[in-house]
């Protein structure tokens, strides 16, 4: 038997130019159609291996399946070759649907590794590959090394996108991104526009008359207006104008065509009979993609209703329908593999989850937040988010490390600021992880305070600027202000948390029967959501409807089973007078000190 400690080993060590690409979302856009994935990278191999490399004097090292490691004698050669690359991509798009268009994210490093045979080896390879991860869509993003070897503005111009973190580093790597010298139609989109949207996005198209008289034609005008000024106001959706919609009305293939013609991801359409001052309608959500309706409902009312500033009917169409498309993501979110799901159906799935009650959901969210963090690795939202997913951990009671979350959630705040310094949101959320967490109120109200003033129109500036004030402000101020968050965002699918923010603040300004009328609206929409639970104990205590408040304690005891007036103390700053509020109710219901 041979001995294969004596073979030898043919091992060379070099330093060359290395350049990783791969297909951003591949695994989706297989998913969709295999053979015409499989088809179009062929024809990127064959682009690569005929026409690119041997002008640009490179070869192949390896496949990577849905991507290519390519090998360069020098710099130059390296980001030239991307940036033909680039421009294949781009042009092999033009006539694609959005949904269908491959994009190519590049990462390029000067790499010392060990080569035999079969294969290269070295940190510096795998390192090479994480670069690529930092790129979207359309970029180039290059390791320090490789800028140094780049004459400025000779064969690239760059962009410093200062130290990023990488998987498996302790330390942060400055990286540059490389675009065609004054060369802005060339310019890859993300490096000179504003961070990514993954909200889905819905097409309304104005409804269709089920008779023919004239008069009755403007009525379908006025439920896509009031559905779309509905919907705008959630900041979880983008909407197109009916501008744009309109020309799609009573057209066959219309839904395919609001994916095609207009980037929709979801189309709400449908039909109404008019008779008297009654009206009949017939309302439909449908994926763009797949065409299968997701939602669909028959509604009635008064035409007049339509002309009112608040619709009834509008309303409940707008709120249904939002509602519908938030849960169609979630469920994606929670049954298909994370690689398979588009960046829009993994931001609404990780937010939905986060919120839900049952820890397998809560935890899920986690992993759909790191999966698009992945997938954008130099996007603020998902760290923003996943900040909260950090801070609710503790204000759950669900967490082992109070002190470490705290410290977590703070790091991705801090990542996704140095990435977008004007986030609203990871201003928000960081205010709202030092007001709950920490119990610094200056500190917590300079980073809301300047969130609002970034997007006066942010719901959670103005939420969490309500559990500022409650703690540390004005009772009568954060009643306003969570009213004013519930204005801005009326048909968010998270509403239930802006109900115990409310009841929060009531109870602060002594409105024991508001507040616990809102924390039972809270808990209609989530029956196991632990701070309305807490909310109602103690407006039903301090109302003293002692009998209710020991009901509603019950509740919370199979929600808390461990519970303790330490224990509840440790979920956020023992030093908010709110929370030294509600451990006296505690107590007062013979909950144990430890």
């Amino acid at each position: 038997m041979t001995d294969l400690t004596e073979l030898p080993h043919a091992l060379n060590r070099s330093t060359k130019v290395l350049l990783v690409m791969d297909v951003v979302e591949s695994v989706r856009l297989m998913a969709f159609d295999e053979d015409d994935f499989v088809r179009r990278w062929q024809q990127l191999v064959q682009q690569v291996e005929q026409r690119i490399l041997p002008q640009h004097g490179g070869r192949i090292v390896k496949s990577l399946g849905d991507g290519l490691m390519l090998e360069f004698a020098n710099a130059a050669g390296c980001v030239r070759a991307a940036f033909d690359l680039q421009i294949f991509s781009r042009l092999a798009n033009q006539d694609l649907a959005e949904d269908r268009q491959m994009h190519l994210r590049m990462g390029g490093h000067v790499a010392g590794f060990v080569t035999d045979k079969h294969d290269i080896y070295g940190t510096d390879v795998n390192l090479t590959a994480r670069f690529a991860t930092l790129a979207g869509p359309g970029d180039v993003v290059i390791s320090a090394e490789l800028r140094d070897c780049l004459p400025a503005g000779l064969d690239a111009d760059i962009e410093d996108l200062g130290e990023c973190h990488l998987k498996h580093l302790s330390e942060p790597i400055q990286v540059y991104r490389a675009w065609p010298v004054d060369d802005l139609a060339r310019v890859p989109a993300a490096a000179h526009a504003t961070a990514p949207d993954f909200r889905p996005t819905v097409a309304v198209i104005p409804f269709e008359a089920r008779s023919n008289e004239p008069e009755h034609f403007v009525i379908g005008e006025l439920l896509a207006d009031g559905i779309i000024a509905q919907l705008s106001r959630s900041a979880d959706l983008r909407v197109i104008s009916r501008l744009s919609t309109t020309a799609l009305r009573g057209r066959v293939g219309a839904v395919s065509e609001a994916e095609c013609r207009l980037a929709a991801s979801f189309v709400l359409s449908g039909s109404y009979i008019a008779s008297g001052s009654k009206i009949l309608i017939m309302a439909e959500l449908a994926e763009a993609h797949s065409g299968q309706v997701i939602w669909a409902d028959r509604l009635s009312g008064d035409t007049m209703d339509l002309l009112q500033a608040q619709s009834d009917l509008v309303n409940r169409m707008a709120a249904t329908a939002s509602r519908a498309l938030i849960d169609s993501e979630v469920q994606q979110s929670l049954a298909q593999p994370l690689p398979r799901l588009d960046s829009g159906a993994l931001l609404l799935g990780g937010i939905a989850l986060m919120h839900r009650s049952s820890a397998r959901d809560f935890d899920r969210s986690r992993a759909v937040l790191e999966a698009l963090m992945d997938r954008h690795n130099r996007a603020a939202t998902p760290r923003a988010w996943l900040a909260k997913w950090y801070t609710m951990r503790v204000i759950r009671g669900m967490s082992t490390e109070p002190g470490k979350d705290t410290q977590l959630a703070l790091e991705q705040t801090r990542r996704a600021l140095d990435l977008s310094p004007d986030n609203a949101l990871s201003l928000a959320i960081e205010g709202y992880t030092r007001c709950q967490l920490l119990g610094e109120a200056d500190a917590a109200h300079q980073c809301i305070k300047h969130a609002i003033e970034l997007n006066p129109n942010e719901p959670l500036g103005w939420l969490y600027k309500s559990v500022w004030s409650a703690m540390w402000g004005s009772a009568a101020s954060a009643v306003a202000e969570a009213e004013h968050a519930a204005q801005l965002s009326p048909i968010d699918p998270l509403k239930y948390f802006f109900d115990v923010i409310l009841a929060s603040g009531q109870i602060t300004n002594g409105e024991c029967e508001k507040a616990a009328e809102s924390a039972k609206r809270s808990l209609r929409a989530n029956r196991h959501h632990q701070p309305a639970l807490r909310v109602l104990l103690q407006a039903q205590t301090e109302s003293g409807k002692l009998q209710e408040a020991h009901d509603t304690l019950k509740l919370l005891l199979v929600e808390i089973p461990n519970l303790t007036v330490s224990n509840y103390l440790s979920m956020g700053s023992p030093a908010s007078t709110t929370r030294q509020r509600f451990a006296e109710v505690l107590r007062k219901m013979g909950i144990p000190e430890s």
